[in-house]
C-alpha cells in the first residue's frame, strides 16, 4: 500500500487570494482548499484601514479565532450590536457561529492587522443590514 504525502508549504504575501470581506475589511486566504488543497483549516489575513469599520455581518455555521497582530479594534456584537469590546495587538478573539459582529479600526492613523482562523472552508460571510440607528462609540 502507498501512502502519498503532502508537501509542507510556504504561502508568501503575493500567495494570497482574495475572498469575500464585509465592507471596507480587505479578506485574504492564506491556507485554505482554494490555495494548498487544506481540508479541515481556514487560515487567512485581514486587514481595516485607518478609522474604517466593516460591514455588519456572520460567518454561519463557522467559529472564527483572530489574532491581532498590530493595531487596536473594537468588536461590537449581537443582534444590535449593543455589546462591545477592545482588542489590542497581541490579542486573540473568538466569534461563534452566527454571532452578529462588526469590526473597527480604533485608529485615525495605523491599520490594524489580523490573522484569523475559521474551522470550514467554505466562504461563509454573510453581510446584513445596520441596525436602525445603531452608531459606532
Amino acid at each position: 500500500m502507498t501512502t502519498t504525502q503532502a508537501e509542507l508549504r510556504v504561502i508568501t504575501s503575493t500567495d494570497r487570494c482574495a475572498e469575500q470581506a464585509s465592507g471596507a475589511m480587505l479578506r485574504e486566504a492564506a491556507i485554505a482548499q482554494s490555495t494548498v488543497g487544506a481540508q479541515k483549516i481556514w487560515l487567512g489575513y485581514v486587514e481595516l484601514g485607518p478609522g474604517l469599520i466593516s460591514a455588519v455581518h456572520h460567518h454561519g455555521e463557522a467559529e472564527s479565532g483572530i489574532y491581532i497582530i498590530s493595531g487596536d479594534a473594537k468588536f461590537y456584537a449581537g443582534e444590535q450590536l449593543d455589546h462591545a469590546h477592545e482588542a489590542h495587538a497581541g490579542d486573540f478573539v473568538w466569534v461563534p457561529p452566527h454571532l452578529v459582529h462588526v469590526e473597527m479600526n480604533t485608529s485615525q492613523t495605523e491599520p490594524v492587522r489580523m490573522v484569523v482562523a475559521r474551522s470550514t472552508q467554505a466562504s461563509l460571510t454573510f453581510n446584513l443590514p445596520t441596525p436602525e440607528g445603531w452608531q459606532p462609540t
